[in-house]
């Protein structure tokens, strides 16, 4: 993988968690002390973003900072389960909370019907 890649995955990352949260650039830049303009350049892979400020990215969207290394396993193997729980995953990342939620809902409930019969 190329290092450019990695800072537009990491970026790509920080704007569906920040998006998740119906939060603007200026929002979570001053969470994060930062200027939004900082944070759209890091979200577009253009700044090659420190260890602590990612730390502080990562406090302002109360997630761990490895959540914001998330994507960068995409391009593993996988076995034909684990790419269909990726897929299910990348899916779901789009997704509002409460949506997140029923959806985890329905998967416990078809789980718990599959052994109950």
């Amino acid at each position: 993988m190329m290092q450019k890649d990695v800072l537009k995955l990491v970026g790509h990352r920080v704007r569906d968690l920040r998006k998740e949260r119906g939060w603007s650039q200026e929002v979570l830049g001053e969470k994060g002390g930062f200027h939004y303009s900082y944070i759209g350049q890091i979200e577009r892979g253009e700044k090659n973003v420190s260890l602590l400020n990612l730390v502080k990215i990562a406090d302002a969207l109360s997630v761990n900072v490895t959540q914001l290394f998330a994507y960068l396993d995409d391009e593993e193997k996988y076995t034909e389960s684990e790419a269909d729980l990726q897929e299910i995953v990348r899916t779901l990342r789009t997704k509002k909370p409460h949506q997140v939620r029923l959806a985890r809902n329905v998967v416990r409930e078809l789980v718990n019907d599959i052994y109950e019969v």
